[in-house]
């Protein structure tokens, strides 16, 4: 007969089961909050790169001498905010993703989405303000802190 004294039990097999099964019910909703939660930092993130954009290319036409903003249709000339960060932002509607909603040039608005929820910001070049317009949305807030 051989001697089996080295091998696991089914009950040592069963425990380390139950442990690993335990661990995943409780990083599973872990995992889905960091989700969400880097959805909105790189919305933050954006958001901080459009506004500086934004100032910055309204103080190179100061100093070319014009007063006023970027038009809404040379913010998005090549892509999203092309026309004042070095890289355009692709257009989608998935989650952590901008996309155009723009209906003029004098206002031009804009959802990113989180999870499947927009949130509204509108650009209007009379100010040069980029701003959360969606007071309802649960992440407006967040976005802009």
């Amino acid at each position: 007969m051989k001697n089996y004294r080295y091998a696991f039990t089914m009950v040592e097999l069963v425990m380390v089961i139950v442990v690993i099964g335990i661990l995943t019910a409780i990083a599973l909703p872990k995992f889905a909050a960091m989700s969400e939660e880097a959805a909105i930092s790189k919305g933050r993130s954006d958001i901080a790169s459009i506004r500086s954009g934004i100032i910055t290319e309204r103080q190179a036409r100061l100093i070319k001498g014009d007063p006023s903003y970027i038009s809404g249709t040379a913010l998005n000339t090549g892509g999203l905010f092309a026309g004042i960060l070095n890289y355009p932002i692709p257009a989608s509607t998935d989650s952590s993703h901008w996309n155009d909603t723009a209906t003029s040039d004098a206002t031009n608005t804009y959802n990113y989405n989180i999870n499947g929820t927009n949130v509204g910001f509108t650009y209007t070049r009379s100010t040069g303000i980029f701003d959360c317009t969606d007071s309802t949305a649960t992440y407006c807030e967040e976005l802009t802190k």
